[in-house]
Order: C-alpha cells, then sequence, then structure tokens
C-alpha cells in the first residue's frame, strides 16, 4: 500500500494572514484606549491589559482546527 501525497493546502497562508489581521486589529483596539486608560489606577490598567493579551487568544482555537483541518467544530 503507498503512503498518500501530502499536499499543501490554501487554508494555512490564509489562516496565518487572518491571524496576523486578527492581532492588528486587536492592538488598534487596544491602543485606541490608551488615553483613557491613563486616568484609570495602575492596578486596573494592569488588569485591563492582563485580561487583553489574554481574551484575543480565544479565536483561534477554531481558526487553527480550521487550518489544519477544514472544518470549524470539532
Amino acid at each position: 500500500m503507498t503512503e498518500p501525497e501530502w499536499q499543501p493546502t490554501w487554508r494555512k497562508p490564509a489562516g496565518m494572514l487572518a491571524i496576523c489581521g486578527l492581532i492588528l486589529v486587536w492592538v488598534v483596539l487596544v491602543a485606541s484606549l490608551s488615553e483613557w486608560l491613563a486616568t484609570l489606577p495602575f492596578l486596573l490598567q494592569l488588569l485591563f491589559y492582563i485580561v487583553t493579551g489574554i481574551i484575543w487568544i480565544a479565536p483561534l482555537k477554531p481558526l487553527l482546527r480550521w487550518m489544519e483541518t477544514g472544518r470549524w467544530r470539532a
């Protein structure tokens, strides 16, 4: 029995571009709030940046799954 040949798909480059776009949009969104954030106490600023630094990862799981399998859900 022969091994199936590996063939690259367009999903991986498209997914990488989508990830870069997601990061860019997220950075612009968070940075646009910087003037308002400067008025908050340091600990609230820290909490905001920790939370927003983690939240952007949530949409990556289905995107990475789609890049690998072609399906959005398991």
